[in-house]
């Protein structure tokens, strides 16, 4: 059984991919220049995901209006531990904070922050593991695009074509065309900050 609370994506040693849902008109600039430019805002948060099917459950697999273009972004795995060490849960959890005045105040102050979802089947429904998802904030932003993200790629055809296989009952073909994703290790400082359960080092 998957641990509650764990990091599962597509990683190598050096980078790490995550998923973002997009209008045309965001995705087709950035996929041309190969980076975020306007209208990607730079000033807004914006919430990154390694789970595929949390962000398809999130787009309806891309059918929802300003989701329509499912983009993977490849991370370097030194931006994404930045990230994470930086990041202040969502939620007061006295076993990571201590008292709720000390999450409150580093909630307030923080640049990163993470919250816990549920996973998805391939149906979309909800399953018993967590999905990491963080929101990386304005004073962070400016870094996610400008250096941790190392490539961007289009995902939308073959998003379509899994939906189609699973529309039709085919899930062992749909589930051939998944992204991989295998457990992620952070390093050991990093886990009680995030309320992660204890994973083998990949």
């Amino acid at each position: 059984m998957p641990a509650h609370r764990a990091i599962r994506a597509d990683h190598t040693r050096d980078t790490l991919v995550v998923y973002q849902a997009y209008s045309d008109a965001i995705a087709d600039p950035a996929l041309a220049a190969g980076r975020f430019v306007p209208p990607f805002s730079m000033t807004r948060m914006t919430w990154i995901k390694p789970s595929f099917l949390w962000l398809m459950a999130r787009s309806n697999w891309g059918t929802k209006r300003g989701q329509e273009r499912i983009l993977a972004l490849r991370l370097r795995r030194s931006g994404w531990e930045q990230a994470l060490s930086e990041a202040v849960l969502t939620a007061f959890e006295p076993q990571v904070h201590g008292t709720r005045t000390a999450w409150e105040q580093a909630f307030s102050q923080a640049t990163v922050h993470v919250q816990w979802d549920p996973e998805r089947s391939l149906a979309g429904a909800k399953l018993s593991h967590r999905s990491i998802q963080v929101g990386i904030s304005r004073h962070r932003i400016h870094d996610l695009v400008e250096d941790w993200i190392v490539d961007l790629r289009d995902l939308t055809p073959t998003v379509r074509k899994i939906r189609a296989l699973r529309d039709a009952g085919k899930h062992k073909e749909a589930k051939r065309l998944l992204p991989p994703e295998r457990a992620y290790t952070v390093p050991d400082g990093l886990q009680r900050r995030l309320g992660m359960d204890r994973v083998g080092r990949s």
